[in-house]
């Protein structure tokens, strides 16, 4: 166990700034309201019971391209934006020119494996997030972004 001196506030720091701007911010904009527009049906098909989501393939198709849109926003617009924050807790720099560039490096060393990582686990994930009723969507999603988050930092939270 660990004392209160031992704990990393500035690695914290990043994935509570990264998760109040990215999942509490971005993510309720594009995945409630945006989608609300791109995906008219999305109300109707996630307040069906599970037997008539199963047979509504209109409302199957777009629970397909919500997964695929979702899966490509992860890689292309939340690891990079990871990425920037983690430079900006990290780099010793004041610049946001110097984070943004340590940022987009980190992410392209890593995009291969870490998009692996996103369509294993994001894949199933938003099948299931974006089935379930708008009201519920966004606690499924934390809940699933805890535990990915919590394996990010792990995997890829230190210096």
């Amino acid at each position: 166990k660990k004392s209160w001196s031992q704990i990393d506030w500035k690695r914290n720091s990043v994935f509570c700034l990264f998760g109040f701007a990215y999942l509490g911010g971005f993510q309720y904009w594009y995945q409630v309201n945006v989608f609300k527009r791109l995906f008219p049906g999305i109300e109707k098909f996630t307040s069906q019971p599970w037997l008539a989501k199963l047979q509504d393939v209109p409302g199957l198709m777009a629970l397909g391209a919500q997964t695929v849109l979702d899966v490509g926003v992860l890689c292309l617009v939340y690891l990079p934006t990871f990425y920037v924050f983690k430079a900006g807790v990290f780099s010793g720099s004041a610049d946001p020119t110097q984070w943004v560039a340590n940022g987009i490096g980190s992410w392209s060393n890593n995009i291969a494996s870490d998009a692996w990582d996103v369509l294993r686990v994001w894949a199933p994930a938003d099948l299931i997030c974006f089935s379930v009723p708008l009201w519920l969507r966004l606690p499924v999603r934390h809940i699933v972004s805890f535990v990915w988050t919590s394996y990010l930092s792990f995997i890829r939270g230190s210096k």
